[in-house]
């Protein structure tokens, strides 16, 4: 991987033919931005990026099931079935 800042990505004229990921760093405070991932690492990445917001779904799941769980059912309502 490569440290870039912001200007050098505007100023580089084969910045999109590069095969390297790409740390984005903030030149002034020195600090990571983001990353730059070139077309060869498209799956790859999208399938990691899938996986994340899986990852993530699952858990607020888990929040809501436990939330519903710990509600207390009073008269007139139906149970969610979740025990």
């Amino acid at each position: 991987m490569i440290n870039m800042t912001l200007s050098n990505l505007r100023n580089s004229t084969n910045f999109f033919d590069m095969d390297d990921m790409a740390i984005i760093v903030d030149g002034r405070k020195k600090e990571e931005i983001g990353y730059f991932i070139p077309k060869s690492y498209k799956n790859e990445f999208e399938k990691f990026a899938k996986e994340i917001e899986k990852r993530k779904k699952i858990k607020l799941l888990k929040r809501v099931a436990n939330a519903a769980k710990k509600d207390i059912i009073g008269d007139g309502t139906v149970d969610d079935g979740i025990e």
